[in-house]
């Protein structure tokens, strides 16, 4: 159990350096991934940036993801989910539209009219809150290697077994805590509210060095 996102963070980047895993940047998934990732941007000392992805829920159980989508048009689909949910073409469209609406505002929220950072033979650190399904997290893997990156690895404090089974395009996968019953993540942590886009926001601009600009360009 973690006290919140920052303590997991804390403790995620204590696995990250007793293990010897370094990566040229941090991409948290926002929103919730960011406390996380900051924290291991500390200890790291890299850019810490965002890759921006997005839940397909069930039409009738948002909770419950039957798919993702990341910017770069990267798109995942459960096809047998969706099929045994009774989710109709029309129905799956209409998730994906409002997904991708989401994604346009993060975008424009937290990254504005700034090109999409070049991963180009960059070893990368994906991070999350957790690991529920596995969707977003390979959509995040997806973005990240149609940018250039050649070596992702995802990092999370807690996730479901089998859905580290579900995200192929990770080179490798750091998760503290994959407990035999996995209802929710929200539910390994005491205290788990919202997070902002005022904090992802506050967070990546002290990562930059509290500077004007939103993406931090680099540590001297």
């Amino acid at each position: 159990m973690f006290d919140d996102r920052s303590h997991a963070g804390r403790l995620l980047a204590d696995r990250l350096s007793s293990e010897r895993i370094t990566a040229s940047i941090v991409l948290a998934i926002p929103r919730g991934g960011v406390p996380v990732a900051a924290e291991i941007d500390e200890r790291l000392g890299v850019p810490l940036d965002v890759i921006l992805v997005r839940k397909l829920g069930l039409p009738f159980q948002p909770e419950v993801a039957m798919g993702a989508v990341g910017e770069g048009d990267v798109r995942i689909v459960d096809v047998d989910l969706a099929l045994r949910a009774g989710v109709t073409a029309a129905e799956l469209s209409e998730v994906e539209r409002r997904e991708r609406e989401v994604l346009e505002h993060r975008r424009m929220t937290l990254r504005g009219e700034r090109p999409r950072r070049d991963l180009t033979g960059q070893d990368v650190l994906v991070v999350d809150d957790g690991i529920a399904t596995g969707a977003t997290a390979e959509a995040a893997c997806k973005v990240a290697r149609r940018l250039g990156a050649v070596h992702v690895i995802v990092a999370a404090p807690v996730g479901a077994r089998e859905a580290l089974d579900r995200i192929p395009d990770a080179d490798r996968i750091v998760c503290l805590e994959t407990p035999a019953v996995f209802r929710a993540v929200g539910n390994h942590y005491r205290h788990f509210a919202q997070t902002t886009d005022a904090e992802v926001m506050r967070l990546l601009r002290r990562a930059d060095g509290s500077g004007p600009g939103l993406i931090r360009r680099g540590r001297r």
